[in-house]
């Protein structure tokens, strides 16, 4: 671990240095994405009021004032740009020096784009939670802040993260065959944002739309006897059974909220049924 960090940390230094070194951009970057809450938070305001009622969806003003300021902070910090990274050096064919250094090449990638995060962490991120606390509190009269709560959203950000940018590096080796990659980045970005609940929040959307991308997978894992008969809610998958170590898993899927039940059936030779 000493070795790997001693090889990637540099990286993450080049990255904050790289992003204040023309700090009037860097700062009208961070005042651009201050003034787009305040906006979102004025247009939201005029909803509310044009509709004359104190509830819209399920959402009163203070619930889409936190709303607004959580899912942008946490936009911040989750989105990547390693597709664009990616796509500019494969333009430029700067990717054959990078591939024939002895790194990796992702690595590289990730801790350079860590220091820019590290700078918005400081920057964006935790002023706003701060005044987000603070506007819970003064709009409800009481502390809201559980530090548990606090730790599984820090570390789902932490997975998301990693999640968008493999998924960015992967899609910026289209450059090898697009002359452009900025037009399908941007439909990209703006298609995730609006199916994740960013722009709007996912309860305003209709009700098809909405079952369709809160809908996620999960994987059922058992183990049987090998030749067993397996039935997943009367769907025969026992050809899903492994015939040496009688593993079987199934993909099914699952609503964020509300129950999710599943009826497993196993019959085994010799063995009376079980459920």
């Amino acid at each position: 671990m000493k070795k790997f960090l001693k090889t990637y940390l540099p990286f993450t230094r080049a990255g904050m240095q790289s992003a204040t070194a023309y700090r009037v951009n860097f700062l009208a970057w961070f005042m651009g994405d201050i003034m787009y809450c305040l906006v979102m938070y004025y247009v939201w305001r005029a909803v509310f009021a044009s509709s004359g009622q104190s509830s819209f969806n399920g959402f009163t003003m203070t619930d889409m004032t936190v709303f607004l300021f959580i899912s942008n902070i946490t936009r911040y910090i989750t989105e990547s740009d390693g597709s664009y990274d990616v796509g500019e050096e494969i333009r430029d064919g700067n990717i054959a020096m990078r591939l024939i250094k002895p790194v990796s090449f992702d690595m590289t990638f990730l801790f350079t784009e860590l220091g820019f995060k590290i700078l918005t962490f400081l920057m964006i991120f935790v002023p706003m939670v701060i005044g987000v606390e603070i506007y819970k509190f003064i709009a409800f009269g009481k502390v809201m802040f559980h530090i548990g709560t606090f730790a599984a959203y820090m570390l789902s950000i932490v997975m998301s993260y990693l999640f968008s940018f493999y998924m960015n590096v992967c899609f910026g080796f289209m450059a090898f065959f697009l002359k452009n990659l900025w037009g399908f980045n941007m439909l990209k970005s703006s298609i995730l944002r609006f199916l994740s609940g960013a722009v709007i929040p996912l309860a305003f959307m209709p009700e098809a739309l909405r079952t369709t991308v809160a809908t996620t997978m999960y994987a059922i894992r058992i183990v049987v006897r090998p030749g067993s008969r397996v039935m997943v809610n009367n769907e025969d998958c026992s050809d899903t059974v492994n015939s040496e170590t009688g593993e079987m898993t199934k993909n099914v899927t699952v609503q964020p909220t509300g129950d999710n039940p599943y009826k497993i059936t196993v019959r085994s030779q010799y063995c009376r049924e079980n459920s």
